[in-house]
């Protein structure tokens, strides 16, 4: 119970971050390069390497070389379901 709790709690510590969260939300229904992500969210490129890199050290995101590109993507299919019920939850559009 103690590892599922301390493994919990550093998942959603690396998740809580604006950026990060927006990157998640991003690579909810696809594999995106850096450029795509940095086209979508807005930030610098540097910005969105740095955050990637430490989603991808945490293990949240894994990574598909194709020649030069890297794509990104949501590397455990719970964290995605907690990241669509997050969207679900929190990111309703006004009715």
């Amino acid at each position: 119970m103690q590892c599922d709790v301390n493994c919990t709690a550093k998942v959603l510590k690396a998740i809580a971050h604006p950026l990060r969260l927006k990157l998640l939300c991003r690579l909810r229904d696809q594999e995106l390069t850096v450029q795509e992500l940095v086209s979508q969210s807005g930030a610098s490129q540097s910005n969105v390497s740095q955050h990637l890199a430490l989603l991808r050290h945490k293990g949240i995101v894994s990574t598909r070389r194709d020649a030069s590109r890297i794509y990104y993507r949501i590397g455990d299919p719970k964290l995605l379901a907690l990241i669509m019920m997050m969207q679900d939850i929190y990111c309703q559009k006004a009715a």
